[in-house]
């Protein structure tokens, strides 16, 4: 059981996301409890300072607690569900959009996760999302995709 799950509401539309995701895949009802005691995951694209290789779930739980006092998801959307049964393998593709804790400032993100579940359980988590969108939103302005094409002509 986890304590204090208070600490985890910035992220409540990622659970709910990844739950609707998961459904007919994975045991549990909540995010935490469909992972592995010994689940591995990688985050490929990530920013600079954050972890890129996490074992367990106990220390997912703690690296997901901080979450919250940068970051706060107001909702995640645009799911896609791609499931492979010959690799046991779950692709999710989804959004979010939220907002930087300090400023207020918006944040979104676009996100994709391959998942692979054994016995009815994540095991691994190879996660990629715009590092990009991040710094813009930490920097408090917004994200412009082709700003970089623009200023070439």
């Amino acid at each position: 059981m986890i304590e204090n799950m208070d600490d985890f509401r910035a992220l409540e539309p990622f659970f709910r996301i990844i739950e609707e995701g998961f459904a007919g895949y994975v045991d549990g009802e909540h995010f935490f409890d469909m992972l592995a005691e010994d689940v591995v995951f990688d985050f490929i694209i990530t920013v600079p300072d954050y972890p890129r290789h996490v074992v367990g779930r106990d220390n997912l739980i703690e690296l997901y607690r901080g979450y919250g006092s940068v970051f706060f998801l107001d909702r995640c959307f645009d799911l896609r569900t791609h499931h492979s049964p010959s690799t046991s393998t779950v692709v999710l593709e989804y959004s979010s959009e939220g907002r930087i804790v300090a400023t207020g400032h918006p944040y979104g993100n676009r996100y994709i996760s391959v998942v692979v579940i054994k016995d009815r359980k994540v095991t691994e988590w190879r996660d990629y999302l715009d590092p990009l969108r991040v710094f813009a939103a930490l920097e408090g302005r917004p994200f412009e995709p082709d700003g970089n094409a623009a200023s070439a002509s």
